[in-house]
C-alpha cells in the first residue's frame, strides 16, 4: 500500500499579529502594487516609470484644487464607511450604503426643487431633516425584517440599492431640465436656494469639516458608550447578548437607523454641498468601496481615515495616468483594480501564515 504523502505546506491562522507587522505587510503590498502599475503603464505608454509615479502624485497634489478634491472625495468615501461600520461591528452586513445615500440625495434634491421659492435657511433645514430621515428609513426596512423574520440582510440591502437607483432615475426624468434631456441639471443655478455656503473660500471645506466631526463622534460612540458596547456584544454572540439582557432586535433596528441616517447625510452633502444636482451615479460606487474601507480599517474610524485616503489617492492617480497619456478611462480602472488586488490580497498574509509540514522540514535537513 502506498502511504499518502503529506502536503509540503499548510496554512495556519495567526494567533496574534502586531500592528507594526500588519502595516509593514500593507506597505510592501502597496509598493508592489505601484511597481506593477508602473511596469504595465510603461509597456503601454513607452514612458519612463518615474514619470508614471510623478503623474500619480500630480493627480492629487498637482494644484490646490486637486488637493481639495482629493480631501472631498476622501471625506465622502469615509462618510459612507463610517455609516456602515456600526452595522458591520454588529455582524449585520449592510451592503446597501449606495442606496441609502442615493435616497438621502433624492430627498435633498426634492426639497431644493419643490421649495425653491422658500427662504434658503428653511430649505436647507428641510434638506437636512428629510435626507437623514430618508436614509434612516431605507436602513430600517431591512433591519426590521432581519430582526422580526430572520431574513438575509446582505441580499435585502443589496436589492434596496436597485430600488433606490430606479427611483432616482424616475425622478430625474420627472424633474428633467431642460425638457427632453433626461437629467435634472444644476438645481437652482441662479438663486442658489439649497446650496450650502462656502467655508474658507471653498465649497469642499464644509463637507470635509462635517465628516471630520462625524469621525470623532462615531469613534466615541463605538468605544465609549453603552450603545457601542451593546453593538460589540451582539456582534460577538447574539446568544450571549440575550443572556446578559440585551434586546437584540432593538439593537439591530437602532443601529441600522443610525447607519442609514449617516448614509443619507452623505447624499445630502453631495447634493447640497458640491454637486447641486441629482443622478443615479452621484454616489459613484462609494457604497460598495466603503465596505472595503471599513473592513481594511478593522472597523476603527481612525484607521479608516488612512484607508479612505489611500484608496482615493491611488484611484485619482490611476485616472490621471489615463488622462495624461491619452488612454481611455478603462485603463485607469485596470490600474485601480491591480492596486486593490494587492491591498486586499495582503490581508491574507496578515491573518494567516504558511508553514512547512514536519516531514518536509526533515527532508530539507
Amino acid at each position: 500500500m502506498h502511504k499518502n504523502k503529506e502536503p509540503l505546506f499548510h496554512i495556519v491562522k495567526r494567533v496574534y499579529a502586531p500592528w507594526y507587522f500588519s502595516w509593514c505587510v500593507r506597505a510592501v503590498a502597496l509598493v508592489l502594487a505601484l511597481a506593477c502599475c508602473a511596469v504595465i503603464s510603461t509597456i503601454v505608454t513607452k514612458d519612463n516609470p518615474i514619470q508614471i509615479f510623478a503623474t500619480i502624485i500630480d493627480g492629487s497634489f498637482g494644484s490646490t484644487r486637486k488637493f481639495m478634491v482629493l480631501l472631498q472625495n476622501t471625506a465622502m468615501l469615509l462618510c459612507v464607511a463610517l455609516a456602515l461600520t456600526p452595522a458591520f461591528k454588529m455582524r449585520f452586513w449592510n451592503i446597501g450604503g449606495e442606496g441609502q445615500a442615493l435616497i438621502g440625495a433624492l430627498a435633498a434634491a426634492a426639497c431644493m426643487i419643490l421649495m425653491k421659492n422658500q427662504a434658503n435657511l428653511v430649505v436647507i433645514t428641510a434638506m437636512v431633516i428629510t435626507s437623514i430621515c430618508a436614509g434612516a428609513l431605507w436602513g430600517a426596512i431591512p433591519a426590521f425584517f432581519k430582526a422580526k423574520f430572520g431574513t438575509n440582510e446582505t441580499l435585502f440591502t443589496l436589492m434596496m440599492n436597485y430600488v433606490a437607483t430606479q427611483l432616482v432615475a424616475y425622478f430625474s426624468v420627472v424633474w428633467e431640465n431642460p425638457k427632453g434631456s433626461g437629467n435634472i441639471g444644476v438645481i437652482n443655478a441662479n438663486s442658489k436656494i439649497g446650496w450650502f455656503p462656502d467655508l474658507f473660500g471653498s465649497k469642499y471645506a464644509l463637507n470635509i469639516l462635517v465628516v471630520a466631526l462625524l469621525t470623532i463622534g462615531i469613534y466615541i460612540y463605538l468605544n465609549y458608550t453603552k450603545h457601542g458596547y451593546e453593538i460589540s456584544v451582539v456582534g460577538e454572540s447574539e446568544r450571549t447578548a440575550r443572556y446578559v439582557g440585551i434586546k437584540v432586535e432593538k439593537v439591530i433596528i437602532r443601529t441600522m437607523l443610525i447607519s442609514g441616517a449617516i448614509c443619507g447625510l452623505a447624499g445630502l452633502l453631495l447634493v447640497g454641498g458640491t454637486n447641486h444636482t441629482l443622478n443615479a451615479s452621484i454616489v459613484d460606487g462609494r457604497g460598495f468601496t466603503a465596505v472595503m474601507v471599513s473592513w481594511l480599517g478593522k472597523f476603527n474610524p481612525i484607521w479608516m481615515i488612512l484607508t479612505s485616503f489611500l484608496l482615493v489617492f491611488l484611484g485619482r492617480g490611476a485616472g490621471e495616468i489615463a488622462t495624461d497619456f491619452g488612454l481611455n478611462a478603462s485603463f485607469g480602472d485596470i490600474l485601480t483594480g491591480i492596486i486593490l488586488f494587492f491591498i486586499i490580497g495582503c490581508e491574507f498574509f496578515i491573518n494567516y501564515k504558511i508553514s512547512l509540514t514536519k516531514s518536509s522540514k526533515k527532508e530539507g535537513k
